[in-house]
């Protein structure tokens, strides 16, 4: 009978806290199993009358019966936990509130919930475009890519020439976000992201001038927040080009901590148009403010102090948004930085004691005060379209001319691209342009959808421009000497050039990793945390601790049945997850649930334990944005696989990812664990999330080899890997080299090996005093026709093997007397 009941005790405490059941049904299955510990088999299942077994039997379910009733739980355990809480809890700034409120969760919070939706992530769109920005991607889009230079813009001119400007301008290219009702193209955000990635896969200089006005910019914040006199002076000017827009925010003394900017604004009254008004005098300096040196009208960013209450809103207003003509008297701008010596414009710009109207103020006097939340809640849109369309399309234009060249280019009588050593560098470009372009599809596609994705925005802004850093190098390490010789016909130099931009802009990758990604993730996402936190900052009492109680109450639960369904998903290996599909992929959609489950746990754990140190903790939260982040990617892998139609050639592609996300996980929550400062707890996790030892490995070998071969060539698979990219067919052009090439080398291929052959057995030699060609003819090794054939592909390779090189003088820069004034922070 003892066996029994404690079997039956275990079976129900796993299904009670799994089901994350209330109180009283803690209690019920309690009373159950006390009853039956007082009956006696052996007198005809009669019950014991020992009253104290019965009191001993019977006290946890009255314990948890009483526990289940708030008023008496409130008394006795969450009335002391919330004093305590209160008095640990270290009181969140007003920035910190407001960027937790700005932005949405979707995904994220089925991750850390544990227990993935599906149907809340099938229910994502689509990445589709309109018949109009499918006209607009493959006429102006695929037009101006034409017109584009690389070499000339970042070269020559450190600029685009005039009339690429003039055409990005007249087509509307920098209003794509402003609506029609505006005169803007009012594109969605999926369609911004692609205009924005094949532009890039052209020049990152104008990949980078288009987006920034469809990012954080004026005309953002204008169709958002500002009033119906600004929307109708600015929008249309801004949608037709007739206006540039930069917008200042960083700082000398304020980067990722822009919130601790210097940059100040006074109410006060001043002169304006010969009239006394009311204003706000102006003192900043800012500096990286892209566009900056050609825009035409500055958004500003500063503290606002009303030392008389002016607005009546008190002294110190809070953060607030201006907008102010570039050519304003006392307006200091128009000087350039050279980030990274890229051609796109970028500079700082300053004003001292600079006296502008209240109607200059985004939204007007109403919105004083309030533009730190307007910029979390526009930089967590724009942060999900920008840098990862830039990211992605730089993994997937290296995958496009790597997989030409390594075919094309033969070392030691074979394609570079057979070798097992470039074939690995090979395998990851093509994981990762599979992946990452799922990634910045469905999340732009949350955006198309109405979300705000702060969290996610922020893991995938370091995760793309991470993987861009790698993935880059990969294909110069692959090119070799043809990568580092810059020049007119060099397609890779620019792009790794710009890398160290993309990983400091919006959020330093380090800060947005250790900081933002999983510190904020833990609060929004979290299905109780910041319930709890906002209960014990209530100034009401009795009002915070009713709420305190529910959530707490919940997050009990919630410890509960993570400690239990992560063990369970652990020792089963995952075999008893969720999978929406039956398909071939469904053993990953059930790791995906899995490792979700154990994140859950970590993360409840790190926050419980850590509290107020999770912030200075970096590298543990940092650990816990990379296991964040390995799950959101694998999930976009598995949603592209559905979204594309199940393409059988795919399934190797996502088996591959699906396994270096796997162990990309283990890693970062081995990580964790092993430097968790509490021994208990660390020991606790090690056992719960791999109660047999971190078992997962990357994709093998063997796996790599097929999907590098995969590509070296022309194939649909190719092209669907590389869509989005610019493809040039034109032997003239840098990348069309390649692709005319690629074609001429393929169809040679036949012939190739009858040539080949001959060169191993010593019938013929390739020598520069030669025609090795002629001589194969001669021997009867080749026909004429296939000599010609031979010969046009022997050139075509020639051609995109060989590097520029210059006259001795042609890249020397102006003496002096023609140097510009540079100004550095010596002087």
């Amino acid at each position: 009978m003892a066996w029994i009941l404690v079997a039956l005790g275990v079976a129900l405490f796993f299904v009670l806290a799994i089901r994350q059941a209330a109180l009283w049904q803690w209690a019920l299955a309690a009373l159950a199993i006390g009853v039956l510990a007082m009956l006696r088999p052996e007198t005809g299942l009669a019950f014991s009358s020992n009253i104290a077994g019965w009191v001993f039997a019977l006290l946890p379910a009255v314990a948890l019966g009483l526990l289940a009733l708030p008023p008496i739980r409130r008394f006795v355990l969450t009335g002391p936990a919330y004093g305590m809480v209160k008095k640990i809890l270290p009181k969140i700034s007003r920035t910190e509130q407001e960027a937790l409120d700005a932005g949405t969760v979707g995904w994220d919070a089925e991750i850390f919930s544990g227990q993935p939706d599906w149907d809340k992530l099938f229910d994502i769109r689509k990445p589709v475009l309109t018949e109009e920005e499918q006209a607009f991607l493959d006429g102006p889009c695929e037009e101006v890519c034409t017109m584009i230079d690389d070499w000339d813009t970042r070269h020559n001119r450190m600029d685009m020439p005039p009339e690429v400007w003039q055409f990005l301008k007249d087509k509307g290219f920098l209003g794509m976000l402003i609506g029609k009702e505006h005169g803007g193209l009012g594109f969605s955000a999926q369609a911004q992201s692609q205009v924005v990635s094949k532009i890039a896969s052209r020049s990152i200089a104008a990949g980078i001038t288009v987006m920034v006005p469809n990012s954080l910019g004026p005309g953002e914040l204008l169709e958002k927040y500002g009033t119906p006199e600004q929307q109708e002076k600015y929008l249309g000017r801004l949608a037709r080009g007739q206006e540039v827009p930069c917008f200042a925010l960083t700082g000398p003394h304020a980067g990722s901590d822009a919130a601790g900017m210097r940059d100040v604004g006074v109410v006060c009254y001043g002169t304006y148009e010969g009239k006394e008004v009311l204003g706000v005098r102006l003192s900043w300096d800012k500096r990286y403010i892209t566009l900056a040196p050609v825009a035409t009208l500055l958004g500003l960013a500063f503290n606002l102090h009303d030392p008389d209450n002016h607005l009546g809103k008190g002294e110190d207003v809070g953060i607030t948004l201006a907008l102010v003509p570039a050519d304003y008297p006392g307006v200091e701008i128009g000087r350039r930085h050279l980030p990274a010596r890229a051609a796109f414009m970028n500079g700082p710009t300053s004003g001292k004691d600079v006296f502008v109207p209240m109607d200059f103020l985004i939204g007007g006097p109403e919105y004083a005060g309030q533009g730190w939340r307007m910029l979390m809640e526009c930089l967590s849109t724009g942060r999900a379209i920008s840098l990862p369309a830039i990211g992605t399309v730089s993994i997937k234009g290296a995958l496009r001319t790597t997989s030409a060249y390594a075919r094309i280019r033969r070392q030691f009588g074979i394609s570079i691209g057979m070798m097992e050593g470039v074939a690995e560098g090979m395998a990851r470009l093509v994981k990762s342009a599979y992946q990452f372009e799922a990634s910045r599809a469905m999340t732009a596609a949350m955006v198309d959808d109405g979300q705000k994705p702060a969290v996610i925005s922020a893991a995938l802004k370091y995760r793309t421009t991470d993987e861009m850093r790698h993935r880059v190098d990969d294909a110069m390490d692959i090119h070799g000497g043809r990568a580092v010789q810059d020049g007119p016909s060099n397609y890779l130099f620019s792009g790794y050039q710009t890398i160290p931009v993309a990983i400091t802009v919006e959020g330093a990758n380090i800060l947005t990793r250790t900081l933002i990604t999983f510190a904020q993730g833990a609060l929004r996402a979290h299905p109780y945390l910041l319930a709890e936190v906002r209960a014990a900052q209530d100034s009401d009492r009795q009002r915070g601790l009713k709420a305190f109680d529910r959530a707490f109450a919940g997050h009990v639960g919630f410890m509960l049945r993570n400690k239990t369904a992560t063990f369970f998903h652990n020792v089963t290996g995952g075999r008893f997850a969720s999978s929406p599909v039956r398909h071939e992929l469904k053993r990953w959609y059930r790791q995906v649930h899995r490792y979700a489950q154990s994140f859950a746990l970590a993360a409840d754990w790190t926050v419980i334990f850590l509290g107020g140190d999770l912030k200075r903790k970096q590298m543990l939260s940092g650990r816990m944005a990379d296991a964040f982040s390995e799950l959101y990617l694998l999930s976009t892998a598995l949603k592209r696989f559905e979204d594309d139609g199940r393409m059988p050639e795919d399934i190797a592609i996502v088996d591959a990812i699906a396994r270096d996300r796997i162990a990309g996980i283990e890693e970062a929550l081995g990580g964790v664990i092993d430097n968790f400062p509490n021994p208990l707890f660390r020991f606790a996790l090690s056992v719960l999330i791999f109660p047999f030892g971190r078992r997962a490995r990357p994709s093998r070998d063997r796996e790599n080899f097929r999907l590098a071969r995969s590509v070296l060539g022309q194939s649909a698979l190719r092209d669907r890997l590389t869509r989005g990219v610019y493809v040039s067919f034109d032997p003239d052009d840098r990348t069309g080299l390649l692709e005319d090439a690629l074609a001429k080398v393929e169809a040679a291929a036949e012939i190739e090996k009858k040539f080949f052959r001959a060169l191993k057995k010593g019938e013929i030699d390739r020598r520069l005093d030669r025609d090795a060609i002629a001589d194969a003819v001669e021997k009867g090794i080749l026909t004429p026709e296939e000599a010609e054939i031979m010969r046009i592909a022997d050139e075509a390779t020639d051609r995109v093997i060989r590097v520029d090189d210059f006259d001795f003088d042609a890249l020397a820069r102006p003496q002096a007397g023609h140097q510009t004034e540079i100004t550095t922070a010596a002087q």
